[in-house]
């Protein structure tokens, strides 16, 4: 293990390609500090749309959102200013406007350095859809964790597939379709897989081999 320096890995990748439930899982094997990345641009977008506010006032907006992670006992929790959202950023809307807000330069300069504070400060396992590429281009170990967009989908119809007004296996694969097209076509930090990153693809694996399947991949290039 790499002496006098906190180990930073990067894992990037689709929507529902399972990165933040993996990155846990990963990071409580090891005892690193998850830091999930698409909870904070969530939570800009929450603020953003709760708010009305126009795309030309968001970088002086933002300001006055105070926006922060806090591990309570190891677990993340997001919070605005003293309100912990942590629930209320997961829903389909604020999945759609967090992928268009997180393109806005602004608010991914408002974000930007308290990722890098955090994975300057500890061990982390950081996910999101930049983080190899621009938030943590350094980092000891990338990983481009991915699987197929039907497989995606069927795992999210799954998920709430007990929950009311559960939308069908159909329309979760459009949104998921198109919010890739979307990530990957940005202006702005676009998703793409980093040059020295690692490609794992978890179409035909369960949560567990997944898991696992990175664990190893981290152990051996921290070693």
């Amino acid at each position: 293990m790499k002496k006098n320096k906190n180990i930073n890995i990067a894992i990037d990748g689709p929507a529902g390609a399972g990165k933040s439930t993996i990155a846990k899982m990963v990071s409580k094997e090891l005892g690193y500090i998850y830091v999930d990345t698409g909870a904070l641009y969530r939570a800009a977008a929450l603020y953003i749309t709760e708010n009305g506010i126009a795309d030309e006032d968001i970088a002086e907006e933002l300001e006055k959102a105070d926006i922060s992670l806090r591990f309570v006992e190891g677990v993340q929790c997001v919070y605005v200013g003293d309100k912990d959202v942590s629930g209320l950023i997961r829903t389909p809307e604020i999945s759609m406007a967090a992928s268009r807000t997180s393109a806005i330069p602004a608010v991914r300069a408002y974000l930007f350095e308290t990722q890098k504070k955090i994975a300057r400060e500890n061990n982390v396992i950081m996910d999101g859809r930049d983080i190899g590429t621009v938030v943590l281009p350094d980092a000891d170990v990338k990983i481009f964790l991915t699987a197929s967009a039907e497989e995606r989908a069927n795992r999210r119809y799954k998920e709430l597939l007990e929950k009311p007004d559960c939308p069908t296996y159909e329309e979760i694969l459009s949104d998921i379709i198109k919010r890739d097209y979307q990530d990957m076509h940005r202006e702005t930090s676009p998703l793409k897989q980093a040059e020295d990153a690692i490609l794992v693809d978890t179409t035909e694996l369960n949560l567990e081999q997944s898991a696992q399947a990175i664990v190893d991949i981290i152990r051996e290039k921290t070693s």
